[in-house]
């Protein structure tokens, strides 16, 4: 049996591979035959968790070139941390033993752009834009475009939240068994940036 450190770091290599055929224009489409849908019918095996940004720019299965199963895929509107976000994670990771946590901001995010703003927002997206206020105000005045760095922040001190707010999740970082890594991704290129903490 593998050690979890090398199911990890090959979690992530599979990740990166894939989007460098995505962004290529090389995709190979694996696993989206009749044959292996049918597969998935008692049971999913997914090697990553991706939390990212409801935009429909940013599909994961498809920016990173992968096929039925293979992700777990959680979507929410400036890639923010709620306890429902944090539950659906902690899901993958207790019962479905994934060991790789993604969180992938990317350019042009119109939930970091409306915290940019200050501006009162109608119903519950105040909430949403509330969240990602302390990631812009880290960066502001910094060298470079506003927006840009706050989603990368965002990334930054959601993955940090992830490890921060749940035991389940903290504890399998401190086992090895789990990484859990930000990540920003550039609409024009196609590529994702793995970033540093």
């Amino acid at each position: 049996m593998q050690a979890p450190a090398v199911v990890c770091t090959e979690a992530l290599e599979k990740l990166v591979a894939g989007n460098r055929r995505y962004a290529a224009m090389r995709q190979v489409h694996p696993r989206q035959t009749l044959a292996h849908r049918n597969t998935l019918v008692d049971g999913q095996h997914p090697f990553a968790v991706i939390l990212s940004c409801s935009d429909s720019r940013v599909p994961s299965e498809l920016i990173f070139d992968q096929g039925l199963g293979d992700l777990f895929i959680v979507r929410m509107a400036g890639h923010v941390v709620d306890d429902l976000v944090l539950a659906s994670i902690e899901y993958a990771v207790y019962v479905l033993d994934v060991p790789l946590v993604m969180v992938l901001g990317h350019a042009q995010c119109g939930a970091v752009a409306s915290a940019l703003t200050n501006k009162p927002m109608p119903g519950s997206i105040g909430q949403l834009v509330q969240h990602i206020h302390a990631a812009v105000e880290s960066v502001r005045g910094q060298p470079g475009e506003l927006l840009e760095n706050a989603v990368r922040a965002n990334s930054r001190l959601c993955a940090a939240q992830i490890k921060a707010s749940s035991t389940v999740i903290r504890e399998a970082v401190q086992a090895g068994r789990v990484l859990v890594v930000p990540a920003f991704y550039d609409l024009s290129s196609g590529h994702v940036e793995l970033l540093s903490e």
